[in-house]
C-alpha cells in the first residue's frame, strides 16, 4: 500500500520535473520549435548536456519550497479555524 503510494508520488514529481525541463527549454531556446536538429547539433558541438537539467533542478527546488510553505500556511489556517 505504502509502496504504491510512493511510486505514484515519484511519478508525479518526475512529471513535474520533465514539464519544467521542457518549459525552460522552449522559453530559453525558441529555435527548438523551428529547427530542433540545429539546436541539438549545437549542443553536441559545445558538449553542454547537463546545464538544462541543473537549471530545471534549481527551479524545481524553488517550486517545492513554495509548495511546502503554502501547505504549511494552509495547515496553520485550518488548525486555528478548528479552535
Amino acid at each position: 500500500m505504502i509502496q504504491s503510494y510512493m511510486i505514484k508520488k515519484i511519478r508525479v514529481e518526475l512529471l513535474y520535473y520533465v514539464v519544467i525541463v521542457l518549459l525552460l527549454a522552449f522559453v530559453q531556446h525558441s529555435d527548438l520549435l523551428t529547427a530542433p536538429i540545429e539546436r541539438f547539433e549545437q549542443m553536441q558541438k559545445h558538449a553542454n548536456y547537463l546545464h538544462p537539467f541543473l537549471y530545471a533542478f534549481f527551479v524545481y527546488i524553488i517550486i517545492v519550497f513554495i509548495r511546502i510553505v503554502v501547505k504549511f500556511i494552509l495547515f496553520l489556517k485550518n488548525k486555528f479555524k478548528e479552535k
